[in-house]
Formats: C-alpha cells, sequence, structure tokens
C-alpha cells in the first residue's frame, strides 16, 4: 500500500480524527479558533469550503518552510436551502431535528488541503432521509447526546441515526464529518 503524506488536522472533531485514524493517516492536531463566518446569500455548497479555507489558513500561518499540509474542513446541514450550524440550546436542537423529521436534507462537507501555495478544496454532498421522529424520540436523544457540536443537532452514528435514518445516497462518513475516502485519494496523488 501506497505511503501516505503526514498532515495537520485543523480540526477539534473527535469524529475527523477517527475517521482519519481508520485510515491510518498520520496527523497531529492544531487548532486556532476562527469566525466560522461566511457572506450572505452565499450559495450552501460553497459554505463549508469557505470556512474551511478560514481554519486551514489560521493554521497555516503558524509554519515556515518546509510546509506541513494542513487539512481543515467544515459541515452542514442544508434543508430547504436553509443552513442548519450546531445548536446553540436544547430548544433550538429540537426545533432542527422537528425540522428534519420525515424529510430529506443534504449534508455538505468542505475539505482544504494547503502545503504552501499548493491549495486543493472540494465539497461532498451526502442525501439523508430521516423517518418521522415523535417528539419523545428526538427529547430522549437531545438531553441524553446533547448535540451542540454538531451540525443539523446529530450525529449519524448515535442512536438517533441508527433508529431515525431511513436512507443515505451518498458518502456515509461524509455524514460524520470527513468524506475520507476522497481525501485519501487526494493524499494519494499529493
Amino acid at each position: 500500500m501506497k505511503h501516505l503524506p503526514s498532515i495537520i488536522l485543523a480540526s477539534q472533531s473527535p469524529r475527523r480524527k477517527q475517521l482519519l485514524e481508520w485510515a491510518e493517516i498520520s496527523f497531529t492536531i492544531q487548532v486556532i479558533p476562527t469566525e466560522e463566518t461566511f457572506p450572505a446569500g452565499m450559495d450552501p455548497i460553497h459554505v463549508p469550503i469557505h470556512i474551511a479555507q478560514q481554519k486551514a489558513a489560521e493554521v497555516h500561518k503558524l509554519y515556515n518552510k518546509p510546509y506541513p499540509i494542513v487539512l481543515a474542513a467544515d459541515t452542514i446541514v442544508v434543508v430547504d436551502e436553509q443552513i442548519l450550524g450546531k445548536p446553540k440550546d436544547v430548544e433550538e436542537a429540537i426545533q432542527m431535528l422537528q425540522l428534519l423529521s420525515g424529510r430529506q436534507h443534504r449534508v455538505i462537507t468542505g475539505v482544504v488541503l494547503m502545503q504552501g501555495d499548493r491549495l486543493v478544496q472540494f465539497s461532498d454532498v451526502t442525501e439523508v432521509f430521516f423517518h418521522e421522529l415523535t417528539s419523545e424520540q428526538i427529547k430522549f436523544y437531545v438531553e441524553r447526546y446533547q448535540p451542540f457540536d454538531k451540525a443539523g443537532a446529530y450525529a449519524i452514528q448515535e442512536w438517533i441515526g441508527v433508529i431515525g435514518i431511513q436512507k443515505v445516497v451518498g458518502d456515509f462518513y461524509n455524514v460524520m464529518g470527513l468524506p475520507v475516502s476522497r481525501v485519501v485519494q487526494v493524499l494519494e496523488r499529493w
């Protein structure tokens, strides 16, 4: 098997860390808090790449030649062209899950790999279909799993995904926060 280059992961996401470990990619974590803002009216498909670029650029500034490869990613949930970020409290998490219940939505992850003047960026889109969720199921999940660090107020690999998701069209791992097979393909060509 081809040896992949080591990277700097500009993310504190335990799910992205886990996915890179599963792919046996050597990495260290370096995070600089960023605003995670985007221009009003930006097409949702471009938002996660825009935010990932901000994250990658801040970490990249810390290094001199020879530059390491910095990987940053951002994941959003989109329903009816409305972007659902991370819920700020219990009420907002419940509202988000009620909005997703019985419906289809898109999960878009933007990925940026940066090394010196070299830049590779892409986004991956996965369609997720939820069964109808009861109020009791939603409240149980929010209280028990505290999904406040997750776009759309859920994690596909947790209880709500196991009992609530009807089907997924696209990369399952993209919904977890990183289309890791595409990252591996990029690193193999690096």
